[in-house]
This record gives C-alpha cells, sequence and structure tokens, in this order.
C-alpha cells in the first residue's frame, strides 16, 4: 500500500498541523526546534525554567558572570565614594584600591568580612549594608537554583546513532533503533513511540504527513539491558515500498517519544529524540552491545550501542 493511501491522523501531527516543514523537528537532544517571538525578555516563570534546564556550562557561566559583574559594580561605587571611605584599603594607586575595593565588596556579599578593610562613613555603610543583604538574596537564589537542577528526575537515554533499515523475520523489513538507559538506576514500565512524517505534494501544494508506527513491541517492564525498537515494514506501514530516495525527497522524520517510571525519584520521567532521512541506513543490522565478561558477568557496553554491520534486505 502507497503511503498516499494510509489514513492520515491529526492526532499525530506533533503539534505542527500539516504545514510542510524542512528542518528537524526536534533535536538529537530532546529540545524542540522552534524559536520563538513576542516573549518577554524578563519573565519569571520562564527564566526559571531556562535557568534549571540549560546545560551546564551556561549556567556556571551565568552565575560566576552575574557574581563578577556585581562586585565590579560595587567596587565601582565604593571608589567614586571617596579614596577614604575603605579603611585598610590599599590606595596607593587608583588601580590598587579599585581591587582592594573589589576583593571588600567580595567579602561583603558573601557576609564573609576577613576585617582588613572595612568602611567608613554613612555613604559607604550605607551601600556595604544593601550589598550584604542582596547578597543574602542572591545566594539563596543561586543555591535554590542549584538544588533545583541536581533533584530535578530527568531520563538519560543512550539512543543509536542511526536507525536502520534491517531484515525482520523471514522474508521481511524492520526500521529498527536501540537504546540504553545511561544511568544505574532502574526504569521501569517503558513506553515508546514513533512518529514518521514526510513532505508530500497534494494538490500542487506541499503539505505535512504524520503516521504513528506500529511497532512489534511499545512496551517493556524494565530496561535491563539494551532495548532494540522495532517496526515491522509490511504493507500497512507508511515505509512500504518508500525508497531511501523517496524519504531524502520528502524530508522525513523519524521522532522517538518515551516515557518511563524512575524507581528512585518514584517519578515518570520523558525522553526524547528524532532521526532525519540521511541517518537511516539501509541494509544493516545491529551487532550484540553485551557480553559476558571472565566471571560470566552479563556487560553492557554503552558505546556499542550504535554498532551494526551490512545485511542483505529481501525484495518487497
Amino acid at each position: 500500500m502507497s503511503p498516499k493511501n494510509l489514513p492520515d491522523n491529526p492526532q499525530n501531527d506533533l503539534g505542527l498541523g500539516n504545514k510542510a516543514i524542512k528542518q528537524r523537528i526536534i533535536n538529537r537532544d530532546g529540545s524542540i526546534n522552534i524559536k520563538r517571538k513576542g516573549l518577554p525578555f524578563f519573565s519569571t516563570s520562564d527564566n526559571y525554567n531556562a535557568l534549571i534546564t540549560m546545560r551546564w556550562p551556561k549556567f556556571w557561566f551565568i552565575v560566576i558572570g552575574v557574581y563578577l559583574l556585581t562586585n565590579i559594580l560595587f567596587a565601582t561605587i565604593y571608589v567614586n565614594i571617596g579614596d577614604n571611605n575603605l579603611l585598610g584599603a590599599d590606595t596607593q594607586t587608583h588601580y590598587h584600591h579599585f581591587l582592594s575595593a573589589f576583593f571588600f565588596s567580595a567579602q561583603t556579599l558573601s557576609t564573609v568580612g576577613y576585617g582588613h578593610v572595612s568602611p567608613q562613613g554613612i555613604p559607604t555603610n550605607f551601600v556595604a549594608a544593601f550589598e550584604s543583604m542582596l547578597g543574602l538574596l542572591a545566594f539563596a537564589i543561586a543555591t535554590g537554583l542549584l538544588y533545583g537542577r541536581i533533584s530535578r528526575p530527568s531520563a538519560k537515554v543512550a539512543y543509536s546513532d542511526m536507525v536502520l533499515i534491517a531484515p525482520y523475520a523471514p522474508t521481511g523489513r524492520g526500521l529498527m533503533l536501540r537504546l540504553a538507559n545511561k544511568r544505574h538506576n532502574v526504569l521501569i514500565d517503558l513506553d515508546i513511540e514513533l512518529v514518521f512524517s514526510y513532505n508530500e505534494e497534494v494538490a500542487g501544494k506541499t503539505i505535512r504527513r504524520f503516521h504513528n508506527l506500529k511497532l512489534e513491541r511499545s512496551k517493556v517492564s524494565i530496561l535491563t539491558l539494551s532495548w532494540t525498537v522495532v517496526h515491522p515494514i509490511d504493507e500497512n506501514s507508511p515505509l512500504y515500498h518508500m525508497t531511501a530516495e523517496d524519504m531524502e525527497a520528502g524530508r522525513a522524520n523519524l521522532v522517538v517519544l518515551m516515557q518511563a517510571f524512575d524507581d528512585t525519584f518514584s517519578q515518570t520521567v520523558h525522553s526524547r529524540t528524532s532521526y532525519l532521512h540521511d541517518e537511516i541506513v539501509w541494509g544493516a543490522k545491529f551487532t550484540p552491545a553485551f557480553y559476558d565478561d571472565p566471571n560470566g558477568l552479563v556487560t553492557l557496553d554503552l558505546n556499542k550501542i550504535s554498532d551494526y554491520t551490512t545485511a542483505s534486505l529481501p525484495a518487497t
């Protein structure tokens, strides 16, 4: 059966409708590949979400950057108040005075206060008091963000780099991908969904078709080793009669949506990724990713999750 004759289920469109797209719908890391405009630059709820979900290098860059800029700002204020406003500060040169003010600001912001430098006069004491209060609030916020990032339940799943069109059953074909848990925790009640989409010309207009692929097995009770997810390519599959050239012309995209129950946090976690048409290998099959070590213990090698070898495909 041709993909054009298959029923199109609107519930599978991932919120994009039938608009033709050329880009990846979901990035390989699971983030949504959509640009949003019209949002306020400062939004309390959205900024918090961004700070607890962004990558660690970017998070630490922001934290350290804000810390340094705050101390530079207050050091500039202390210097501009006057040379005698900080008792014990090095005033030999303007540079040394600024450094003394900078380190005094760092001590005040963190409420350490070594006592070598102290504020003199009402203006300087007022600024120091305000900075110490600001420091208490800032460190409380930073601690909350750090705890939120660490304690937030999430799934770390290793997906194969490529999707394979491999021999399946005695004379059939199957679309296959492999995944495994990257953590030592236990994932139970896993449920996975594959959504295949492609552009199609209909009455002179390009639209996007979405199909939920029927899987050999869409649920597993517990993920102990790797799991090879298989979609049988039969006459009821949208991939039936499709070739690599058809997928490239239609900008085919495969979205993987998975949810599981994290036994450590006792919460449901989600994971997702996607594959483009050029990340589908035709005529290949996965090689085993686990083996018995010398002591007879089954060992899963995550470095072999994507390993495959060539295989002959039966004719359709």
